[in-house]
């Protein structure tokens, strides 16, 4: 599978080694008790690629609402911040031609594994792109733009004014830009920090924890290894990876006032199935607006 480069030379620099004061709570306490065993990685970085690629086929949250609405519209796909394919498989599974962009070149690695070992029907249909959401050109159009996972809270307010602008030159007329974010309502009741044990469909265990004040205007996510106790004992003693991330909450309303600034109007807004006590994410059916 040949992936192309478009628009700038790319790297992953962007993506920082984070230090232990980026981690908050008790995950926090946790990092420390491990002492010179920890080793720091970002989320997104060529370890935490695989660690999120494990846990993002865990579960099919948005997958099933994303796909409903995307059956109704015509045309070719570009999946934004593509990932490891958590929603471009799918999306070629309805027979579509998708185009999956996605910055990270180690996401970008393990997606064309799995296209590798798809059908071959289904490979052919698909472009890997490695590029900047917020800054492509890929000189054709589209009948769905898809940016799943609340995914735009990782870009600034200049990132976002990118993103906006290179989808409304990239959908087709009445086309429909599909994007998920948070929705406020409700998520001030939960725990400041939440700490879950997850087991995926590969087998392997973590430890998630997930620090949240809906005032702070972000969220931080760091995973260890399941097995340690909160002392740090635990395991064989050697190195332990533990990856961590930071993530701007962009609430709904926010984003709706920005898509319609941008020249979008909101055709319809789809709550979806809440994950655990402080997720309540909603899904936005948007189109330019004529």
């Amino acid at each position: 599978m040949t992936t192309m480069t478009i628009t700038k030379p790319m790297s992953d620099a962007g993506h920082r080694v984070p230090t232990p004061a980026d981690v908050p709570g008790r995950a926090g306490e946790l990092l420390a008790s491990l002492g010179d065993r920890a080793v720091l990685r970002d989320l997104y970085d060529e370890v935490g690629a695989t660690v999120y690629h494990d846990l993002a086929g865990t579960g099919t949250h948005e997958v099933r609402e994303l796909l409903a609405l995307v059956r109704r519209i015509p045309g070719d796909v570009l999946d934004l911040a593509a990932g490891s394919g958590r929603l471009t498989l799918p999306l070629l599974a309805l027979g579509r031609q998708v185009t999956a962009l996605e910055l990270s070149s180690y996401m970008l690695e393990l997606l064309d594994q799995r296209l590798a070992a798809a059908p071959p029907a289904l490979r052919a249909r698909c472009v890997p792109v490695r590029a900047d959401m917020s800054a492509f050109d890929l000189g054709r159009r589209f009948g769905a733009i898809v940016l799943g996972t609340t995914t735009i809270s990782l870009l600034d307010a200049e990132g976002r004014t990118g993103l906006y602008r290179a989808v409304r030159e990239h959908l087709e007329p009445g086309g429909r830009f599909l994007l998920s974010t948070v929705d406020m309502a409700g998520t001030g009741e939960g725990p400041v920090e939440i700490d879950m044990e997850i087991v995926t469909d590969s087998g392997r265990a973590y430890r998630l924890f997930e620090h949240w004040t809906p005032d702070s205007g972000s969220r931080t996510v760091t995973l260890f290894p399941a097995g340690l106790g909160d002392g740090g004992d635990g395991g064989d003693g050697g190195p332990v990876q533990v990856c961590t991330t930071t993530i701007g909450v962009l609430p709904a309303g926010l984003l709706e006032a920005e898509l319609a600034a941008a020249g979008f109007s909101v055709r319809s807004r789809h709550p979806l199935p809440a994950v655990g006590e402080r997720h309540h994410d909603v899904l936005l059916e948007t189109e330019v607006t004529p």
